[in-house]
């Protein structure tokens, strides 16, 4: 883990502001981040997004890991190399593919395995190979996996959930080996206690 720094430049009541620093570059947050989805912003070019005041791109773990697959991004060089982008890339870790997905999707407590949406094929990622899929990807912020609930829901469903993405977290912490920094995920919905507990 290198090149990572946060400072909070001003506070204005619950409002921050922060300045976010990576081994691509700077990020004032709060900040409006573009996805590609798929390792390319869709019908804008990377000169395009700099020109917009782009500071940080998503990209998708579940995604690129599915298609074209994480090793080949590697060999090609990392995803600022296939995206064309030097700035910071924040990675999904595939948890939020774990809800939209529902149907296709089922948690356990070691992971989450997927039914392609491409050819149906079952595949697993669990904490610590979405670590590893998003060091091969070489992104500056990797996304933690989490469980995501659908809301509403109950306060022991969201409870069950932000104590299973806190063990997800400390896993995703252990296996990280990437060039970024691994970042946890505040789950807990609307409850400001399970919040301040997902925090932790």
């Amino acid at each position: 883990m290198s090149g990572f720094a946060f400072e909070l430049t001003a506070r204005d009541g619950a409002a921050r502001r922060g300045r976010m620093t990576t081994a691509h570059g700077t990020v004032e947050t709060p900040a409006f981040m573009p996805v590609g989805t798929q390792g390319a912003v869709k019908a804008v070019t990377s000169d395009e997004l700099l020109a917009c005041g782009t500071q940080i791109v998503l990209a998708n773990t579940y995604h690129l890991h599915v298609r074209p697959g994480h090793e080949l991004i590697r060999e090609l060089g990392g995803l600022h190399r296939f995206m064309n982008w030097g700035g910071p890339i924040l990675t999904d870790s595939g948890g939020f593919q774990a809800f939209s997905m529902k149907g296709r999707t089922t948690l356990d407590e070691e992971g989450v395995t997927f039914q392609s949406h491409l050819d149906g094929s079952r595949l697993r990622i669990t904490p610590e190979l979405s670590m590893d899929i998003q060091a091969a990807l070489g992104s500056d912020v990797a996304m933690v996996l989490d469980e995501c609930p659908a809301l509403p829901a109950g306060r022991d469903a969201v409870e069950a959930a932000v104590a299973r993405s806190t063990r997800w977290a400390r896993r995703s912490r252990d296996a990280y080996r990437g060039p970024g920094v691994p970042f946890g995920i505040v789950q807990g919905g609307t409850d400001e206690t399970l919040r301040e507990r997902s925090a932790e």
